[in-house]
């Protein structure tokens, strides 16, 4: 299992004591990590805990205000905003479609802003990939579902072959079911296309099931680093067994239900 110690060679993002200060507000204090390259990273927290403003330092929607974050060994500030695009994909939190373009065109936007055009044969390979009907690429986002339109979204997030994925509540508006398949179907996209992904969840249940490892965030800092496992072991200290609390009471609950006990 990846760990913060990993040699150079085998991390694809590092956190250097990375914080972003707004006035008086610490929304992130100070975050070291290593990213292993391949590895699948959920990273948890309640909210207001930093999860999603450390995780848009990665493209750099969000500068830091002190220390710094290397992608490839190079700070992330320094590259050209064009070449860190291409390389990071990033599935937005409530999708994001531009709602006047259609499915083919928010696919290719992307590469059309980095000043290339995207083949009528790569978006649908991309729409095969997300299980959606390359025929759809002609429709507008209005007339999609809602599990439809974040399928595009990671479809347009891996329009030019990124190196890493990363994804803030991709699938928080999403029905359970839904959910769940399209998180599977990341899995399996990371897997397949040997991706390093980061998915910022509130959802601990999410970051079990999915990722590799967990990362756990309170006000602003890196309180908790281990394997779902580990947490389910009862590693982590108190905030991380706090969150893992939740979905195991539920199991519980539902177990005591099925065995007619409540």
């Amino acid at each position: 299992m990846p760990t913060p110690n990993e040699t150079a060679a085998s991390t694809v993002l590092n956190f250097e004591a990375a914080e972003r200060i707004y006035g008086d507000v610490v929304a992130v204090g100070g975050v070291t990590c290593a990213i292993a390259a391949r590895s699948f990273v959920a990273l948890v927290g309640s909210s207001g805990s930093g999860k999603s403003t450390l995780l848009k330092m990665v493209n750099t929607l969000v500068t830091p205000s002190g220390g710094r974050v290397l992608f490839g060994g190079e700070d992330v500030t320094t590259l050209k905003q064009s070449q860190l695009r291409r390389r990071v994909g990033y599935v937005f939190q409530g999708i994001g479609l531009f709602p006047h373009f259609s499915v083919g065109e928010n696919i290719a936007i992307g590469p059309r802003l980095a000043g290339e055009k995207l083949a009528r044969e790569r978006i649908a390979e991309l729409l095969n990939l997300v299980e959606l009907d390359p025929e759809m690429a002609t429709r507008m986002p209005d007339e999609l579902s809602g599990g439809q339109r974040q399928r595009v979204g990671v479809a347009r997030a891996l329009a030019g072959d990124p190196e890493l994925l990363i994804m803030d509540e991709p699938f928080g508006a999403l029905d359970p079911i839904t959910r769940n398949a399209l998180g599977e179907k990341v899995r399996e996209l990371h897997e397949k296309l040997g991706l390093s992904t980061i998915m910022v969840t509130h959802d601990m249940a999410e970051a079990l099931l999915l990722a590799d490892r967990v990362l756990v965030m309170d006000a602003g800092a890196l309180v908790a680093d281990s394997t779902p496992r580990g947490l389910l072991a009862g590693e982590g200290g108190a905030i991380a067994q706090g969150l893992v609390a939740v979905p195991r009471q539920q199991a519980e609950r539902l177990a005591a239900m099925e065995a007619g006990r409540a």
